[in-house]
């Protein structure tokens, strides 16, 4: 069972009993299945996500639901989705012979879990209807569940929610339509009276979810994810001094980005404190790095690296290297963190995007408010763009 007729993407939720992958960027959802009424719940559900097209719309080489969106293909974002509602038991994939090894390369590669394959068929519903095969008991070596209800959904949808796929599966349950669904719904609702005997019922969507089909809505997701993952920025410094340059940042980071979460710690010996900040933040900005060996942003990285943040979306990790313009030659500095470019280049490899910040720590405190405002300014530039351009660059403030 679909949803109705909608235009553009919300993004998912979380399953409040606790996600089957790894962390989201994305904010619960106001529904769920531990907040349904007893007697509503989903039953045995499963999903399957026909994913043979060619993307003949987009005018690309490649399938739209293989095409990168942040150097993710756009189904991974997809499988994500789905993957986060915890009720949803199999999710079947239906892609064509020759992309099967592709297809499992995105399922390896992006940790995704509880997926399963099947050979897309020369039309949408024979993928579909090869997709249900996948799910029934009787298929030899089959070892998925047969569920009660099965959500058929768009590969290139990546922001349904998990409240809509709730209230899809309770409507399942329920049956029964209205000439309002035949007339206003998808072509599956008259599909299922004709061959199946049975009603449907159509389930208006919010006015956020949408499907890619053109060129310019991968930009549009593009932007969407890029808004969302930027929500939130992390300071970390090497002092709680209450008068640091790193709680001075974090104010003039506030007054930038009044929209956004501003949090900061301070890096132990041993980087306890950062990891209570790793499963929803996205940004980070490490102030007060002086050593040249910088053994507290190798400590930070590796933090990062070993977390599941860098394989779902790009993380930025600002330098910031504070020092009095007047008392040591700018180039002298800039000759001295030379190692950023290197380290960069390798982090680069693991989606974290690297780059430093000089900042005036001048004694004039006209110039030092000067120089934090334009320091927020450029890290709010590279949290909210995320540009691989940068990486590995030493910008002025």
């Amino acid at each position: 069972m679909e949803p109705g007729p909608c235009s553009r993407p919300a993004e998912p939720g979380h399953c409040v009993s606790g996600p089957a992958g790894a962390g989201s960027a994305f904010p619960e959802s106001p529904l769920s299945v531990a907040g349904a009424e007893p007697g509503n719940r989903p039953g045995t559900v499963a999903a399957v996500l026909p994913a043979g097209g060619c993307g003949e719309r987009m005018g690309v080489r490649t399938p739209k639901q293989f095409c990168r969106v942040l150097e993710r293909p756009l189904i991974s974002y997809t499988l994500q989705a789905m993957e986060r509602v915890c009720w949803i038991k199999d999710i079947v994939v239906t892609v064509t012979g020759e992309n099967m090894e592709a297809m499992r390369s995105i399922i390896q590669r992006y940790g995704h879990k509880r997926i399963s394959l099947a050979e897309a068929g020369a039309t949408r519903h024979r993928s579909i209807f090869n997709g249900l095969k996948a799910l029934a008991e009787d298929q030899p070596d089959c070892k998925l569940t047969k569920p009660e209800v099965v959500i058929i959904h768009d590969a290139v949808r990546p922001f349904v929610e998990e409240d809509i796929l709730l209230r899809v599966v309770l409507a399942a349950k329920e049956h029964g339509c209205s000439d309002f669904d035949l007339e206003f719904g998808t072509e599956c609702l008259q599909l299922a009276l004709k061959y199946c005997h049975r009603k449907a019922k159509l389930v208006e969507g919010p006015p956020a979810l949408w499907k890619v089909t053109y060129k310019q809505d991968l930009c549009a997701a593009e932007a969407m994810i890029k808004e969302k993952i930027s929500q939130e920025i992390c300071v970390v410094m090497n002092t709680k001094d209450e008068e640091s340059v790193g709680h001075l940042l974090e104010e003039a980071l506030r007054k930038e980005l009044n929209c956004m979460k501003i949090t900061s710690t301070v890096m132990d010996h041993i980087g306890g404190d950062i990891r209570n900040f790793i499963e929803q933040c996205y940004s980070f900005i490490c102030v007060n790095v002086v050593s040249p060996d910088s053994q507290e942003t190798r400590k930070l990285l590796r933090i990062l690296e070993e977390s599941s943040l860098p394989l779902l979306y790009p993380v930025v990790v600002v330098l910031v290297h504070c020092f009095d313009f007047t008392s040591v030659p700018l180039a002298q500095k800039m000759e001295s963190l030379v190692w950023i470019r290197g380290l960069a280049k390798e982090v680069k490899e693991r989606n974290i995007l690297l780059s430093g910040l000089l900042l005036n720590y001048s004694q004039d405190e006209q110039k030092l408010q000067e120089s934090l405002g334009q320091s927020a300014a450029i890290i709010a530039a590279l949290v909210k763009e995320r540009n691989s351009a940068l990486v590995g660059q030493l910008l002025v403030a």
